[in-house]
């Protein structure tokens, strides 16, 4: 069995990652790494090369060049047993529509079992791991039967079902009601704060992303254009804040750079004929847009690591 990694040890690192495909170079030089425990949530617009970022790193695809390894090992040559440490959510699952759900789940918690060890018992207990995913009253059905929802939540089983401690999920959330994706971000945030999970996640849901991730890498052009917190990247590119308000029935707009101090002159001036007062800052979605289209205008696209920077200042 391979020894776990370090605390400190990147659980994913990644340096100066290529792949080309003829002459396009699809990864140009991709860096970063993530720690226990961590989600990162990789963003950028179709064909900036995300999913070919986490197939490299699920050992699915050969890299043209550079360093990358998850848990301390090069995924080209990871074997079974570093696979059982890791586990994969793809976009869709569509195969084995005949079996019922948990007797796939249990046939497939079966290939772990000799991969458990003192600090990590696996696979998930198949009832356990039906409550987690929300999949209960379902357990019997047949998967061909199942809904699209449904069958989602079963992808997300199967890629837990070996109790991972990195986590691959590629827009993990696509086809959930608001219902099924409020269940999934629990789920999430059990897996990285009672099993201590490293998770690497894409999603267009940008509001999804500011909720679930503790730092963002926005992808564009096959380079990593910034990697910080929601909070560090929101920062980079503030522009000034808008603030909205009603005053006798008329409605304003005012933008601002210090909207806390035009609010309290506003009260100051008008005080309770002041009505529907909104202040509406930079989010995570006003960022991404900023940098992909600054990339996409041709400006240069070195990365910032507004993580480094606050930690080289703190």
């Amino acid at each position: 069995m391979a020894d776990p990694v370090p605390e400190r040890t990147p659980v994913i690192e990644v340096r100066d990652l290529r792949m080309r495909y003829g002459t396009v170079d699809v990864l140009d030089g991709v860096t970063f790494s993530a720690h226990r425990g961590e989600v990162l949530v990789l963003l950028g617009p179709n064909g900036a090369g995300k999913t070919t970022t986490i197939e490299i790193l699920e050992g699915f695809r050969v890299r043209s060049a550079g360093d990358a390894t998850v848990l301390g090992i090069d995924p080209a040559v990871g074997n079974e047993d570093w696979r059982a440490r890791t586990g994969v959510v793809l976009q869709s699952w569509r195969d084995h529509s005949r079996w019922r759900v948990r007797a796939l789940l249990e046939n497939l918690g079966r290939f772990y079992e000799p991969y458990a060890t003192a600090d990590k018992t696996r696979p998930y207990q198949v009832d356990e791991l039906l409550e987690m995913v929300g999949l209960t009253a379902h357990a019997s059905k047949k998967i061909g039967t199942l809904s699209g929802g449904q069958r989602r939540r079963l992808d997300v089983a199967i890629g837990i079902v070996g109790r991972p401690e990195v986590l691959f999920l590629d827009e993990p959330t696509a086809g959930f009601d608001p219902q099924a994706r409020r269940e999934f971000h629990e789920l999430i945030h059990r897996l990285t704060d009672f099993e201590d999970t490293t998770i690497l996640l894409t999603t267009h849901d940008l509001a999804e992303a500011e909720k679930l991730a503790d730092r963002v890498l926005i992808l564009a052009g096959g380079k990593i254009v910034a990697d910080g917190t929601p909070e560090q990247l929101a920062r980079s590119v503030a522009g000034k804040a808008e603030i909205r308000w009603t005053r006798r029935g008329d409605h304003f707009v005012h933008a601002t750079s210090e909207p806390t101090r035009f609010a309290r002159e506003l009260f100051d001036q008008w005080g309770d004929e002041i009505e529907d007062l909104e202040i509406r800052r930079t989010n995570l979605e006003d960022t991404y847009l900023t940098m992909v289209q600054k990339h996409e205008s041709g400006a240069p696209a070195a990365q910032t690591d507004f993580a480094q920077i606050a930690q080289e200042t703190s």
